[in-house]
């Protein structure tokens, strides 16, 4: 019964164990009724075993809710909830059917299934009038989803642990839909800690797993602040692996990680920062390229956007590959005029860009053609060269089906363009409008040689525990590895001789 579709995992005890101590610990200390909710309840191990945790710690009357939309896991919690004295146990998908959804809940702990698409729900979630989705993550995972759903049932004072794999710290590009969900949360000041869990802990995969502590009611202290806790060493082997379960987060460990959270303080294994950290700005722009003189095609052109040829003959490599005589030969017949074509010469219209190749545009006086060393366009009338600067050339034909007036025909044009490249650049990103803008131009100075222009610029947010925590291996001594080179060399010379070699 431990759920093995794709996504769906069983929370082992020692992650529930984990989970209902920090809600314990978040939990503030008075006699009020507490109410539990698992939005992905499963067999109801994790809700029912924080309602446990926070009974023997706290001594507090409980509620707990759940839902769950497979049968079999559905049956076992609902089972279950009749030997609880208050417990509400739903059927149903929780991201469509929503029987909870005029609730709000002291506690909410969930492990939403991750990697598991929303497609056959797509509709209903996009048309949703409750208004808990602000955006939408890729169709190919929705654990995001159920993160918004869960805030959004999340008390004023509530708390709340979710366990989500990797992908929702930094999935998406900045605008993306993942992006956007991470920004709303660490916008409204939510995020208290995020808790990185050692690999091999669930019963069917080993891939790392995250608990994002969600917290409407921060103390002042810790206000637009987020502590990481990288607790990927705190664990204990099992003697005999469960499945893919090797490791085992003991009580030890426990105590651990819910010290460093309750200290909210910098040591070895946390870390805290201020929320605008985890913020970047995505800053697009157009670069102009630069032939060998620094130059470009942009000041030919005089504010144009491009200088329009009307070509006699187009060669590439000495090869005639369009000749207005040779194609007037044939105005009647598209028979031959659909096989003479080469390369962009297309009974539709098209397109291609040439930069970097031996060809040649043949007007009535000039010659035009790239120059690959200086990479600069050239201009030959007569034999004398010009060096316009750096640019493209664009060869574009369209088929003209006959009139009334005039045979059916390939229309070919060629222009010159001065050579742009669109780049984005990630930037440090400041909540002061000028302190972001003096951001953006110090590093455009710093990094940035060719001649440039802003465009959209867009946030993000994303988290990433390698860089935080990232420790360079250390490199062996050179006198260590030269000594070993010597001793393998002198191991092969005895082999050599003992071979007669």
């Amino acid at each position: 019964m431990s759920a093995e579709t794709a996504g769906e995992q069983y929370t082992p005890n020692d992650i529930i164990s984990l989970i209902g101590e920090i809600c314990a610990h978040k939990i503030p200390k008075n006699d009020s009724f507490i109410t539990i909710y698992d939005p992905a309840c499963g067999g109801g191990n994790m809700v029912f075993g924080v309602e446990d945790k926070i009974k023997e710690k706290l001594y507090r009357p409980t509620a707990t809710f759940g839902q769950d939309w497979n049968d079999a896991l559905y049956a076992l919690a609902k089972i279950e909830s009749r030997f609880r004295e208050d417990s509400d146990i739903c059927y149903g998908n929780t991201l469509t059917s929503i029987p909870h959804i005029g609730k709000k809940f002291d506690v909410i702990v969930a492990n939403p299934p991750y990697g598991v698409d929303w497609k056959g729900y797509e509709k209903d979630i996009k048309n949703d009038k409750t208004e808990r989705f602000v955006a939408l993550p890729s169709i190919s995972d929705g654990q995001l989803i159920f993160a918004q759903h869960i805030v959004y049932q999340l008390a004023e004072e509530g708390i709340a642990v979710v366990v989500l794999n990797g992908s929702s710290l930094f999935s998406g590009d900045a605008g993306s839909g993942e992006s956007q969900i991470r920004k709303y949360f660490f916008d409204n000041d939510w995020v208290e800690a995020l808790i990185q869990l050692p690999t091999d802990e669930f019963f069917n995969t080993n891939i790392y797993t995250y608990l994002w502590i969600f917290n409407k009611n921060k103390p002042t202290n810790r206000k637009n602040k987020v502590l990481l806790i990288n607790a990927s060493e705190k664990f204990q082997p099992l003697k005999k692996n469960k499945g893919k379960k090797r490791k085992e987060i003991t009580p030890y460990y426990q105590n651990i990680i819910v010290e460093a959270l309750d200290k909210f303080e910098d040591n070895d294994f946390s870390k805290v920062f201020d929320k605008d950290f985890f913020y970047f700005n995505k800053q697009s722009l157009t670069l102009t390229n630069l032939d060998e003189n620094q130059k470009s095609l942009e000041s030919y052109l005089d504010g144009k956007k491009s200088l329009k040829l009307n070509p006699i003959k187009i060669t590439k490599d000495e090869e005639i590959i369009f000749d207005q005589f040779e194609i007037s030969e044939f105005p009647e017949n598209f028979t031959n005029l659909k096989n003479y074509n080469k390369e962009f010469l297309q009974p539709k219209t098209s397109e291609i860009c040439y930069k970097e190749q031996n060809l040649k545009i043949i007007t009535d006086k000039e010659i035009y053609y790239f120059d690959n060393e200086k990479e600069t366009i050239i201009k030959e009338i007569n034999g004398k060269k010009e060096e316009l600067g750096c640019g493209k050339i664009i060869i574009k034909s369209s088929y003209k089906k006959a009139t009334k007036t005039q045979n059916e025909k390939i229309i070919i044009i060629a222009e010159l363009i001065a050579d742009y490249q669109k780049d984005y650049e990630i930037i440090p990103f400041s909540r002061d409008e000028i302190e972001n803008k003096r951001n953006i131009d110090e590093f455009m100075k710093k990094y940035i040689s060719k001649p440039f222009e802003l465009l959209e610029n867009v946030v993000g947010v994303e988290v990433n525990f390698n860089k935080v925590f990232y420790k360079p291996e250390k490199l062996r001594p050179l006198t260590e590895i030269t000594n070993e080179i010597k001793s393998l060399d002198d191991e092969l010379k005895i082999l050599e001789s003992n071979l007669g070699i």
